[in-house]
């Protein structure tokens, strides 16, 4: 279950001077991924980085998308984010597409040379996923902004 905001999570961002994020987000669900895609551009452009989006259609392409970007000529990011909302409908659909995101993402993240933040809500309906774009559980999109802060600090601090 989620909580009402992960205020422990905004405490202590590191200042990242000369990065680069890039947002892979999809079309459905459009006003929320907005939403999510406008606090992480907020926060990343506070932090002085800077930011591309590209999008994709649905939450299944998102781990194409960064692979592909990370494997082209494209400006080198130090960090993915991936916006993605997948809402429970009355098939097994919902639990294929949050595997496989899941999966995908997770892979990326032990493959590439840069992580991979998980900004996809799996909600049961469209309030779950308002509540997490600045409602009672805080924005998911500011969070994986300041999640991408602290792992391009953890990473450079590593090498």
């Amino acid at each position: 279950m989620a909580t009402k905001g992960n205020n422990a999570l905004l405490k202590g961002i590191p200042t990242t001077k000369d990065a680069f994020v890039v947002i892979v987000k999809t079309e459905w669900n459009a006003p929320i991924i907005n939403k999510l895609e406008a606090g992480a551009k907020r926060v990343l452009k506070e932090a002085g980085l800077g930011v591309k989006v590209l999008t994709v259609p649905g939450a299944f392409e998102i781990p194409f998308a960064v692979k592909a970007y990370a494997e082209s000529n494209e400006p080198k990011a130090d960090a993915f984010i991936a916006f993605g909302t997948v809402i429970r409908g009355d098939t097994p659909h919902f639990d294929y597409v949050c595997k496989a995101v899941t999966d995908g993402v997770v892979a990326l993240n032990l493959t590439l040379n840069a992580p991979v933040i998980f900004g996809v809500l799996t909600v049961d309906n469209e309030q779950q996923a308002l509540e997490r774009v600045g409602g009672v559980h805080g924005h998911k999109g500011e969070e994986a902004a300041v999640t991408a802060l602290k792992m391009i600090a953890l990473k450079r601090k590593l090498k």
